[in-house]
């Protein structure tokens, strides 16, 4: 009774053995006598016991792998070191499995390999500008590779690309004067442009100087045409009352009856006005005998009344 009820103990266990749950994103390959039977997916399944066995678990998840830095020889005779990442994820378990042994370390030295034959084609200044070249080809290369793994290369990226010491002091050197220049460059060019801004100043400050002046002359010159034909108006006013005036005497003479000793006496008044003036030209009346007949006769009179009077 007891040797039953250990046998049934031990069956007990071996069927808990057997059965298996798989978990979320993993796969188990399964084995029978030494030969692939197939692959679990997520879930719950059982075994044979001693027949069938559990040959690798498997992970179906992207992955990550960070390789460490590796010398690499550029174009023109550059060693330096760059070190890369890989994600990564295993399509087909079984030949993961199966496909290579040590599937890492395969990935690991067919990265080196090939970051080698890439950089190789490429000279130190290329190389450092790139980054996004160098990660396409390397993917391109990796995934047509890992095929046969049952691995697919999703990314590959270049961490850092370290150059010999020389070089970097070098490059910092070279950075440094191309600073310096661009500072030198932004200097000169403000300079310049202040230069410019002045003399554009300058010159603005010209032209409305000179465009002040102009509207003060012109001003000026309006003022002056002005003050003259006011000038000339007031004298024509002047010359058109004393003509008013003339012509009024002569009304009120005509009005009154003067005769014509009268008109010679102020003709010869006239006459002794433009005497007393400036001007060079002396304009003699048509009938200048008349008048000087009619002067001779009152001479006459005059003198017939002094010799009266003495």
């Amino acid at each position: 009774m007891e040797l039953i009820l250990v046998i049934i103990v031990l069956l007990v266990v071996f069927s808990i053995t057997c059965i298996k749950v798989v978990p979320q994103a993993e796969r188990v390959v399964i084995e029978r006598l030494g030969s692939y039977l197939t692959t679990w997916d997520n879930g719950l399944h059982v075994k044979i016991p001693f027949i069938d066995r559990i040959r690798a678990h498997v992970s179906v998840k992207e992955q990550v792998a960070d390789f460490p830095p590796q010398p690499v020889i550029t174009k023109d005779n550059v060693t330096m070191s760059i070190d890369s990442v890989i994600y990564f994820k295993v399509m087909d378990p079984r030949l993961f499995c199966y496909g290579v042994e040590n599937p890492m370390v395969a990935i690991e030295n067919l990265t080196a390999t090939t970051l080698r034959n890439i950089i190789g084609d490429l000279d130190l200044d290329t190389t450092l500008v790139s980054r996004d070249t160098i990660n396409a080809q390397m993917r391109s290369i990796l995934d047509e590779a890992t095929d046969a793994w049952g691995i697919k290369v999703n990314r590959v990226e270049v961490k850092n690309i370290t150059p010999p010491a020389a070089i970097q002091q070098a490059m910092e050197k070279q950075m440094k004067a191309e600073r310096e220049k661009r500072e030198a460059v932004l200097l000169a060019e403000g300079q310049k442009q202040s230069a410019i801004t002045i003399a554009e100043g300058n010159k603005q400050a010209q032209i409305l100087a000179a465009e002040a002046e102009k509207e003060a002359i012109i001003l000026a010159a309006e003022a002056e045409k002005e003050r003259q034909i006011r000038e000339a108006e007031g004298q024509a006013e002047a010359i058109r009352s004393v003509q008013q005036a003339t012509a009024a005497g002569i009304t009120m003479v005509r009005e009154a009856g003067a005769d014509n000793a009268v008109l010679t006496l102020q003709s010869f008044e006239a006459l002794k006005e433009v005497s007393k003036g400036q001007a060079t030209k002396l304009i003699i009346p048509s009938d200048i005998q008349g008048i000087a007949g009619l002067a001779a006769s009152l001479k006459e009179v005059v003198s017939e009344k002094g010799n009266d009077q003495a």
